[in-house]
């Protein structure tokens, strides 16, 4: 078989046209998926499902391009088509496919840059810190210098010199040492 013929069968029957458009709004529901149906809770498994059911579509839509046509009249089998009067060639799939590419783009950088900016990581609102004492767990006796609470308040007044940087009460850090 001529590739040159082939392929200018695939742009009489429109499986390019149907290709874009398949791709696009498979893109777009895609995106769409992964964004709105975490909120709801919906299992990751799902998600990945329903994707992969949109990509696994792609060859059937394009087999069914290829079979069926779609006339003002309704679709018909390409063989009757053809046999029918010829419809004046519009252009106007390329404007809704641009269209869609610009609203694409436009809600991407909508969303990127109207986003708040979360510079905070949570429930880190002021900066602090906890100086506990250090337990010698192992049997070198030269290890004892960094362990207990002779370092511990000699660090404790290094920090409450600088400004800016609270200190954590001995007791409640102590307490904390505890629960761990």
């Amino acid at each position: 078989m001529n590739p040159k013929l082939f392929f200018g069968e695939l742009k009489r029957r429109n499986v390019y046209k149907v290709a874009v458009a398949y791709i696009v709004a498979g893109w777009a529901l895609s995106q769409g998926i992964a964004q709105v149906f975490p909120v709801f809770d919906v299992p990751i498994w799902a998600i990945r499902l329903l994707v992969l059911l949109i990509i696994v579509g792609l060859p059937v839509a394009l087999v069914l391009a290829w079979m069926f046509e779609l006339t003002p009249t309704g679709l018909k089998r390409t063989e009757t088509a053809d046999a029918a009067v010829q419809q004046s060639k519009s252009r106007a799939w390329i404007y809704v496919a641009v269209i869609g590419a610009a609203i694409s783009v436009a809600l991407f950088f909508l969303g990127r840059y109207t986003a708040p900016i979360q510079r905070e990581v949570a429930g880190a609102a002021e900066k602090s810190i906890a100086i506990l004492p250090f337990e010698n767990l192992s049997e070198e006796k030269g290890n004892a210098y960094f362990a207990g609470a002779s370092k511990a308040p000699s660090a404790m007044g290094s920090f409450a010199r600088r400004s800016g940087i609270p200190k954590t009460l001995r007791g409640k850090a102590a307490v904390n040492a505890r629960s761990l």
